[in-house]
């Protein structure tokens, strides 16, 4: 019996799946940036201009912005394939080979905090500590003042942190930049889906045992007679959409998944069928992301000017910008933003990462507006650079985060990123915040970049030397 398929692409080329849907996401939006897609014959290398193109191209002109995310997203939805038919006819339309059970791991504590703390370099921040960090974040530019202001809210409104009445759905629960662990501290109700692997589930048990929360996850009997506990959301995808139609209450559905190459855009357009789905048939659901920061953003003028007071009095060297330029042919140390712009473009796409990473990032921003347009609450923000497993695995991107604070950007530890991210998750489903003009003002308020937003030089034109000046660091 042949394993199936799920979630796929037409054909085996990624590239040109990417490039079609890219084409489409401009076709009215900007349709010269539509044929120079099309007829780009070197995909892998100027992918980065395009995705920075398709942010661009909607930039003061929010009806263009929301045609892009609205057709970006229904050329993937008509491209992709569950099995043998059309994605979109994968939940509903299809009989359901298997169906799941729900097995719930019940905390075993009560709530380990009535306040907001954050795990910090060896220390847990609260109170005034906290405060005075987000300060001192703020200060070096390595989150916005609207971010400070949104932890703060949560500070200020503990009661809020176990979001009751809700039911949040972490999609890649096992995930490190996930808030798992976060919310089942903080005695939220949690469903988690995540592969079933030992490793993964193990994981997933270990973590709601010793919480205040409880969680929910997917099982099956097999032969055996033992619980089978996980799903594959991409070859499961219409089970684990009737298993959630069960739950009661408003859910929240959180889109934490990541996977290596092509995978990562098969999980991405499963979990945006999922939403899809249930937004549909259940208004009231909330969505839930985090952005990362290596992607293309319009920023706001006070992180410009940061970034350009940044490459006036600070840098490497202001003695060594010159010769480094020189040397590289101006490859090195270009200046992140022109003088005044208003917006600026922070351009951190990495190749490391590749277009597909890329790809399935920018239909999670695109589901985002999209949503928000139709009346969804939506919560997306960005993250700061962290140093997960999947990032240190790749030995330059490694290399270059340690290195990066040479350049006024920090690197989060997990544990700190994802209670951040958390408390920004809850900010946003409690606050009710009034939607922004622009789809990238939405995107830019909240933001914990990390610094990348702020710092004197283009993010790719000093990755290398801060790679170059981190390799020390790791082998220290």
């Amino acid at each position: 019996m042949t394993t199936p398929e799920g979630v796929s692409f037409p054909s085996e080329s990624t590239s040109s799946a990417a490039r079609t849907i890219l084409a489409d996401a401009l076709r009215k939006a900007d349709p010269v940036g539509a044929r120079a897609v099309e007829s780009d014959t070197n995909w892998r290398r100027n992918y980065l201009t395009h995705f920075r193109r398709a942010l661009e191209a909607g930039i003061g002109e929010a009806p263009a912005a929301h045609s892009i995310a609205a057709d970006g997203l229904r050329s993937a939805h008509d491209l992709m394939r569950f099995d043998d038919v059309p994605l979109d006819e994968a939940i509903t339309g299809m009989p359901l080979s298997q169906a799941f059970h729900t097995q719930t791991l019940p905390g075993s504590t009560e709530p380990a905090e009535n306040e907001l703390t954050l795990p910090y370099r060896g220390e847990r921040l609260s109170g005034k500590a906290l405060l005075d960090q987000l300060d001192q974040w703020v200060e070096n530019g390595i989150i916005t003042q609207s971010c400070s202001e949104a932890v703060q809210t949560v500070q200020d409104n503990p009661d809020w942190m176990r979001l009751e009445g809700d039911t949040m759905v972490i999609l890649g629960a096992g995930a490190e930049m996930g808030p798992y662990r976060a919310l089942l501290r903080w005695g939220a109700e949690v469903v988690a889906v995540d592969l079933p692997r030992h490793d993964v589930q193990e994981r997933v048990r270990s973590l709601a045992g010793e919480s205040a929360g409880r969680a929910h996850v997917p099982a099956r009997i097999v032969t055996n007679g033992d619980a089978d506990v996980g799903a594959d959301l991409i070859t499961e995808l219409p089970a684990v959409a009737n298993w959630l139609d069960g739950f009661g209450g408003r859910l929240v559905l959180g889109n934490y998944c990541y996977a290596d190459g092509p995978s990562h855009v098969r999980v991405s357009m499963a979990a945006d069928a999922l939403a899809a789905h249930l937004t549909q048939h259940r208004p009231d659901t909330a969505l839930a992301f985090l952005a990362t920061p290596t992607d293309t953003f319009a920023v706001p003028a006070e992180e410009v000017a940061r970034a350009n007071a940044a490459y006036a009095e600070r840098s490497v060297s202001k003695f060594l910008r010159t010769p480094l330029r020189v040397v590289s042919r101006g490859r090195l140390l270009q200046r992140n933003y022109p003088p005044g712009a208003d917006p600026g473009v922070c351009d951190a796409l990495v190749p490391q990462q590749g277009p597909n990473y890329a790809l399935a990032k920018r239909l999670q921003r695109w589901r985002a507006t999209t949503s928000r347009t139709e009346g969804t609450k939506v919560s997306l923000n960005v993250a700061p650079a962290t140093r997960t497993r999947s990032v240190l695995k790749n030995k330059a991107l490694a290399a270059a985060y340690a290195g990066a604070h040479r350049f006024g950007v920090e690197v989060f530890d997990p544990a700190t990123s994802n209670t951040l991210m958390a408390a920004l998750l809850v900010y946003d489903l409690r606050a009710g915040a009034e939607l922004e003009a622009e789809p990238w003002q939405d995107e830019a308020v909240n933001a914990a970049h990390g610094g990348l937003w702020t710092t004197a030089y283009h993010p790719r034109s000093a990755l290398g030397l801060a790679a170059v000046l981190g390799i020390g660091a790791l082998r220290g």
